[in-house]
């Protein structure tokens, strides 16, 4: 669970497309252990700082350390074990439509790791009971529903026993029964996996049912941060304004 050593740690950082500054000066530390939901608006930078976190995208300036080490100092080769620590969950899903369930869950342990094909299919099986998809494995993503693929999606995420599970959006588009056994889901893979976990939402409810900590980013930073009680008694307007939701 989560403890008070810093994990991961942006520093300062600035991201840019073109003329349009995304991060401003993103500054956040999470905790080994710890569920942080960061909130903000559509197109706030949330996603963009999970990408960074990834390798997806490079920073324009500024720091992120994963367990102490500066990512953007390392050679590739490096960087690539740093990231075989992190699992995402894309908001699309982002399976393999050619491949099947079970393949998509499989595919990294196939492609990295020198395990036989029993042990495989076994940790397959093993992570869809978890996500409880059990006898799922020979279809394909076609024949699965919005819930089933973010499902397939989390097995997936969490077969290469990573340390860091990044969830980008995991609840949007969802009605609010599935949008829940999602939600259930982020926290039984906290507690039985030990995990660290950063979601980036825009939905409150959601976020609210898994967050040890809350974040808010506003015009590319972090203005507050803390409990669900600190942040909800925010002093901060725009924070007030964003909790309130639509009037």
């Amino acid at each position: 669970m989560m403890s008070n050593e810093t994990i991961i740690k942006f520093q300062d950082v600035y991201k840019s497309f073109d003329d349009n500054e995304v991060l401003k000066g993103l500054n956040l530390d999470i905790k080994r252990g710890e569920t942080l939901v960061v909130l903000g608006r559509s197109g706030c930078g949330k996603s963009v700082m999970l990408k960074i976190l990834l390798g997806l995208i490079a920073l324009d300036s500024g720091q992120v350390f994963v367990d102490g080490v500066v990512m953007s100092e390392l050679a590739e080769s490096s960087q690539y074990q740093i990231r075989r620590k992190i699992g995402m969950l894309f908001q699309s899903s982002a399976l393999f439509d050619s491949l099947t369930v079970g393949e998509n869950i499989a595919y990294a342990l196939v492609e990295h790791t020198n395990m036989k094909a029993d042990e495989i299919r076994n940790v397959v099986l093993e992570n869809l009971k978890f996500v409880d998809l059990p006898g799922t494995e020979n279809l394909m993503p076609s024949e699965l529903s919005g819930g089933m693929r973010k499902r397939v999606a989390l097995a997936r995420a969490i077969a290469y026993r990573p340390e860091i599970i990044l969830y980008d959006e995991p609840t949007t588009g969802l009605d609010p029964m599935t949008a829940t056994t999602i939600n259930q889901l982020v926290r039984k893979t906290q507690q039985q996996y030990g995990v660290t976990s950063i979601v980036v939402t825009h939905e409150l409810a959601s976020g609210y049912s898994v967050a040890d900590r809350l974040a808010v980013i506003n015009e590319g930073r972090i203005i507050e941060i803390g409990s669900i009680h600190e942040v909800s008694n925010s002093k901060n307007n725009f924070v007030k304004t964003f909790l309130a939701g639509p009037k």
